[in-house]
């Protein structure tokens, strides 16, 4: 068995300041949060973990067991009143918004679209709300087993253009997330769409993972062809790939991404938004086990950028 001296014990015990000073110092440069329902539907039990890792953002999706879309104002309010209380702030409001396959141009499409502005509209009021001008949206899904079709794009691009006034007239960002499944999944699809939609309130949800999923070299490779003043948002986590080559999700740090490298190259290029974990990865000890595993670890990486 492996015993310490007296000298180890001091030496181990003077490093720890330093650690958490270190740590203190990258975590002002990476404003770094979670997923509060990555850790727990309760929004005090998330900020209680955000804390005690230090930590001082989060971005909201679902609280209480719903989507923050689908819960009123005052739960809303309630929220805030307890993110305000602790010294969390919202780094983005993530919503469903246009993650839908692309309705057909016709009466049933339109009140389709109509929901989807409904939708819209009540995330702007969340975020104000939460005192964040950023939204995490999408841009429309094809269904399982079809193929995007090509010929969408131009429709797609007017509709997210669209969205795009409608939210600077309020003046919020919408940060678009690549996505599996979606028209936008990788960085050479966003960089298509950022393009097309060049709103300067419009810009993307950069998820590596999620375009390293979908079989893009997301970094170096997709992240290149990125503009990065168009980067809102940045998820982290981790993935692999089976051996009948599909993805799965993974604790940080026991996968393919490069962390590391995505993190050093966006501080390089001038990046000062946020960054969430989104863990994805599920502990049989529980999501927020996944969560603390990743997060240790990702901690660990932030201190060698």
């Amino acid at each position: 068995m492996t015993t310490c001296t007296r000298r180890q014990i001091l030496a181990a015990s003077a490093m720890a300041p330093l650690a958490r000073v270190l740590r203190a110092a990258t975590l002002s440069q990476i404003r770094l949060g979670v997923t509060t329902d990555e850790i727990d539907e309760d929004v005090l039990t998330a900020i209680r973990f955000l804390r005690r890792f230090g930590l001082s953002y989060a971005e909201v999706r679902n609280i209480w067991g719903k989507y923050n879309t689908s819960q009123p104002l005052e739960k809303i309010r309630e929220a805030q009143a307890l993110f305000q209380e602790h010294g969390i702030r919202v780094s983005i409001l993530g919503t469903a918004f246009l993650k839908i396959p692309l309705p057909p141009d016709t009466p049933e499409g339109r009140r389709r679209l109509d929901e989807e502005w409904k939708l819209l509209d009540g995330a702007m009021e969340r975020a104000k709300i939460l005192g964040t001008d950023k939204i995490r949206v999408f841009a429309f899904t094809y269904r399982e087993g079809e193929s995007p079709d090509a010929n969408a794009n131009s429709r797609i691009y007017e509709l997210v253009r669209e969205a795009a006034r409608r939210a600077k007239a309020r003046n919020f960002r919408l940060a678009c997330e690549n996505v599996g499944g979606s028209y936008v999944s990788t960085g050479a699809q966003a960089a298509k769409l950022l393009k097309a939609v060049a709103d300067a309130n419009f810009g993307l949800t950069w998820d590596p993972n999620n375009a390293g999923a979908s079989g893009e070299r997301a970094f170096p490779d997709g992240y290149r062809l990125l503009d990065p003043a168009r980067i809102f948002h940045v998820h982290l986590r981790d993935y692999r790939h089976k051996p009948d080559g599909k993805a799965e999700w993974c604790a940080v740090g026991e996968g393919e991404f490069n962390n590391l490298g995505q993190l050093r190259t966006l501080l390089k290029d001038g990046y000062k938004e946020t960054f969430t974990l989104e863990t994805h990865y599920r502990s049989p000890k529980g999501k927020a086990r996944a969560s603390e595993t990743s997060l240790t670890a990702l901690l660990k990486v932030i201190e060698q950028v």
